[in-house]
Formats: C-alpha cells, sequence, structure tokens
C-alpha cells in the first residue's frame, strides 16, 4: 500500500467471499464501505476487522435497486472523496431444479443481482473514478468458474456468470481512457473453513453426487488484493483460483 489511504466497495460484504475479502483489504489499509442487504451481517464484518474495523463503512444496500446503488455510491464520495477499487461480489443462485420448471421470478432475481447489478455498480464507480484527482481505479468482477464450465440445473447462474465476462471485456475497453483497470477473479468451491464440506455433495453430468475438495475463503481474499495492489499501469484480466483437486479440468 502507498502511503495514501485507498477506498474500496465491496457487495456482498455480509459473508463468505465478500466478508473475507473486506477483512483482507481492511487489514491492507484501506478504507472499505460493506454493501449488502442485512445490517446484522456487515456489522458482523465490521466487529470481526478487529480494530481495522475502525475504516470501514456500512451501508446497507439492494443491488437490485438502482436508487440503492446510486445511494451506497453518493455516501462513499460523502464519507471519503474518491473510489480506488470496487469489488463486484454480490450474487446469488436459483434453486437447482429443471430449466424448464424454473419460474420468470426465479431467472429474473438472478439476472438482476448477477448482472444488472454489477453493471449498475460498475457505472456509478465509472462517474466517480473518471473525474477524481488522481483519476482511475480499479473494478474486479466475482465471475465463477461457472462463467466457463456449468453444473447441472443452473442455467441463470452459469448465464449470468457467462455475461459477466462480457461485462468485464467491455469494462475492461471502456475504462482505458479514463485508467480504469477491469479483471475478473473465476473462484471454485470455497468455504470459511478449508475442511468443511457439505454432506450433500455437488452434482456432476454424470448425475452423481459427489463430495468435492474445497479452499479457505481467505485463499479466495488474498488473491483479490493481488489483484488490487497492482499499479493502474499492470491488469489481472482474468484469475481462476480453486482447490487444487477440484473436478474442474478434465470434468467435461
Amino acid at each position: 500500500m502507498s502511503s495514501i489511504t485507498k477506498v474500496a466497495i465491496v457487495t456482498g460484504a455480509g459473508s463468505n467471499i465478500g466478508q473475507r475479502t473486506s477483512i483482507a483489504l481492511l487489514e491492507e489499509g484501506y478504507c472499505v464501505v460493506l454493501a449488502g442487504r442485512r445490517v446484522i451481517a456487515l456489522q458482523s464484518t465490521v466487529k470481526d476487522a478487529g480494530s481495522a474495523g475502525s475504516r470501514a463503512l456500512v451501508v446497507p444496500t439492494d443491488v437490485t435497486s438502482p436508487a440503492a446503488i446510486e445511494a451506497l455510491f453518493a455516501k462513499t464520495k460523502e464519507a471519503f472523496g474518491r473510489l480506488d477499487l470496487l469489488f463486484n461480489n454480490a450474487g446469488i443462485g436459483a434453486p437447482g431444479i429443471p430449466l424448464e420448471d424454473l419460474s420468470y421470478e426465479q431467472w429474473k432475481a438472478v439476472v438482476d443481482t448477477n448482472l444488472t447489478g454489477s453493471f449498475l455498480c460498475t457505472q456509478q464507480a465509472f462517474k466517480i473514478m473518471k473525474s477524481q484527482n488522481p483519476r482511475g481505479g480499479r473494478i474486479i468482477n466475482n465471475g465463477s468458474v461457472s462463467a466457463h464450465v456449468p453444473r447441472v440445473n443452473s442455467a441463470p447462474y452459469a448465464s449470468t456468470k457467462h455475461a459477466l465476462t462480457g461485462l468485464t471485456k467491455a469494462t475492461s475497453l471502456d475504462g482505458r481512457k479514463y485508467d480504469i483497470a477491469c479483471g475478473q477473479i473465476d473462484i471454485g468451491n470455497a468455504s470459511i473453513n478449508s475442511a468443511h464440506q457439505t454432506s450433500r455433495g455437488s452434482p456432476q453430468a454424470s448425475g452423481e453426487v459427489v463430495v468435492e475438495p474445497r479452499m479457505d475463503t481467505d485463499d479466495v481474499a488474498r488473491a483479490v488484493v493481488y489483484m488490487a495492489s497492482l499499479p493502474l499501469s499492470a491488469n489481472v484480466q482474468f484469475m481462476t483460483v480453486m482447490a487444487t483437486k477440484m473436478p474442474y479440468i478434465g470434468r467435461g
């Protein structure tokens, strides 16, 4: 970190990857704006950060609401005067049921959160980053390995994560003239405790349900911090981080 305190917004900051990444950024010296729907969960992130939590700002936010997103970025600018990093992390999935049985509402909820929410946050970040001094900033999108290889019965989630890759590329291109870098981290199975395994396992293309290896979520947080640590003249365009033995390579 430089001597200048940097400012980050993390969406979905109340749990899992968002929580651990927020804490890692706070420990790295960032001021972090914690965005999410559940204020108690966001406050828990602040508490878990210890003394570093004094540099956190809790802003309850529903990323499916354009007005809530505008308020999030306005409060960030009012509190800190600038924005150096946006981690578009908030995301949901639909029930793991056959594609033909999904309702329109289930499809739309995933699209509104994972894709439209990320776009609206990116749009607001551009408005701040291109006009601040020093100019520019970085946007990191949580793409998931489902941006490349979907699981069975995951059409809404896989579709939005594939689309997020397109948004990452478009953002990277459109941000160049403003010194805005954009990259994507594609994350495999992760849990707060690397020893934890779901009892149900994960569905495979063969129809089997298999308990798959997982990595600790702090490994993901460190990867995001690394991407954020680069100067704006350098960019990790895409990074895949996953448990070494996760059945991703060769699972076709």
